[in-house]
């Protein structure tokens, strides 16, 4: 049962939503004692928003009718900030943070009667594509199909509790550089990344501003549909927010795309995939070309060649920015006042940030020094332009480009560990390119090697999100 025919039985009372609320609760804590999908479980909110809507629909609110969430279980990864529910990103720097508002996406969900039943876990701060870089004192978000293995990041736990529940439910994830496509590649469900500025970043905690995206992930490529259908469009509150209509995303769904053109990213093909993840892949193309879809190689050099570099210049600068002010003076964990300020600030940030969000605030602030700047920051947003404009040139001729989502299957984490940090950092080159370009991408489910998922990667020209979906329902509903 997709959301939207859950909603239809709640509406009827078929289904009393807060027995339904009452037992998601319990699933969440089954699930989440054996898989650290959730930092926060957020119960009472979650029953309290249950009882209200039950009262709603026994009042007979004649507003109940149009909520399109009406009952549904959203989840929301650690970064997105939820009204009176510890809101983290993930580290202990922020521990015990409770935001005084709603965060534009979570909003606008609640005002749809979507029930917030938690906050997912993730890497520090959205640092990293495995889920492992999790802060100090959390726990690290397992694989669905297997205990042993990465369910990708940074939304780990978001693509890990939508696979897993067998319950109607949405995920909210993030992405900066591939956090929504990598997991939901990981855990084998539908991940959509919208065009940079379609979806409000009001309410969420920076990790790169000119990078940061908030997207939906779902079981079926409907229920992905739904979310972003909720959560997209203008909001004042957000200066990066784009002012443009918004389609409706659900009446693409199913109406085929046989004269649309599809580009097969050359280089993305050439070297460093798993055998197993290319075979797969090249099931999805001929998939496409069944449903009478033109599909044609075509090179992007830059966004393979130099989108690592790229991304990594741009986003540890950022992320050095943004981060300066969890000091323990205005934001942030406090500790004893000893010392002078450097002295302090070292010292809470010491113990409170993990191993990777030292090295990137570390890179990031050389990276943006004087001396530094122009030959790394500087030079990095102007291949950053090279790069949009060769996306440009490739969406005059293609309706959307293929690629697989992450070269790799979940690897265990026994191998991650012996990984370096630039190996850590390959496992995104495929999805950075569309990340700096601020381009919508849809990671699809295409089937399993060894029982484990591989994902296919769809992306866009900016504000081409429906073309996606609707491409992307050509592979049916994944249960």
């Amino acid at each position: 049962m997709n959301a939207a025919e859950f909603s239809k039985k709640v509406r009827s009372s078929e289904i009393d939503i807060v027995e339904h609320i009452h037992k998601v609760i319990e699933k969440c804590r089954k699930i989440n004692n054996d898989f650290n999908y959730f930092n926060t479980i957020s119960d009472e909110l979650a029953i309290k928003q249950a009882h209200e809507i039950r009262n709603q629909i026994k009042n007979k609110d004649n507003n109940i009718q149009s909520k399109k969430l009406l009952g549904i279980a959203v989840s929301v990864k650690d970064s997105i900030c939820v009204q009176g529910v510890e809101s983290t990103a993930g580290s202990r720097i922020l521990k015990g943070y409770r935001p005084l508002f709603d965060a534009s996406v979570v909003r606008k969900v609640r005002e749809q009667g979507g029930i917030i039943i938690g906050k997912t876990s993730q890497d520090e701060f959205g640092f990293g594509g495995f889920s492992v870089n999790v802060g100090v004192g959390f726990k690290t978000p397992k694989n669905p199909f297997d205990p042993e293995r990465s369910c990708g990041g940074s939304s780990g736990g978001a693509g890990g509790i939508v696979q897993k529940a067998d319950f109607p439910h949405i995920a909210l994830g993030e992405s900066t550089g591939g956090s929504i496509a990598a997991p939901a590649s990981f855990c084998g469900v539908f991940g959509l990344c919208p065009t940079y500025g379609r979806v409000s970043r009001y309410g969420l905690i920076d990790f790169g501003n000119s990078l940061d995206k908030i997207g939906s992930m779902g079981k079926t490529v409907d229920d992905t549909a739904l979310l972003l259908d909720v959560i997209a469009g203008h909001d004042a509150l957000d200066s990066t927010s784009l002012n443009a209509p918004k389609e409706d995303y659900g009446s693409r769904l199913g109406k085929g795309a046989g004269r649309m053109k599809i580009g097969i990213i050359k280089e993305a093909f050439e070297e460093g995939n798993d055998p197993e993840v290319e075979s797969k892949v090249n099931e999805g193309i001929e998939k496409l070309k069944e449903n009478g879809m033109e599909c044609e190689e075509i090179s992007l050099k830059l966004p393979i060649r130099y989108g690592l570099s790229v991304y990594y210049m741009i986003a540890t600068s950022e992320a050095s920015t943004n981060l300066a002010k969890y000091c323990g003076m205005r934001y942030g964990a406090a500790e004893k006042l000893e010392g002078n300020f450097n002295e302090y600030f070292s010292k809470v940030r010491s113990h409170n940030l993990g191993d990777e969000a030292k090295r990137r605030i570390i890179i990031g602030t050389f990276a943006r020094m004087s001396g530094f700047r122009d030959a790394y920051y500087i030079k990095a947003a102007k291949v950053r332009t090279l790069i949009i404009q060769e996306y440009r040139k490739a969406f005059k001729k293609f309706d959307a480009l293929v690629s697989p989502s992450v070269p790799i299957l979940p690897p265990k984490f026994s191998d991650i560990e012996k990984l370096t940090p630039l190996q850590n950092y390959m496992a995104d080159i495929l999805l950075v390119g569309p990340n700096i370009a601020g381009l919508p991408h849809l990671n699809v489910p295409v089937g399993f090697e060894k029982g484990l998922p591989v994902g296919m990667l769809l992306t866009g020209d900016h504000l081409q999100e429906g073309k996606l979906l609707q491409i992307g329902s050509i592979f049916g509903e994944r249960k």
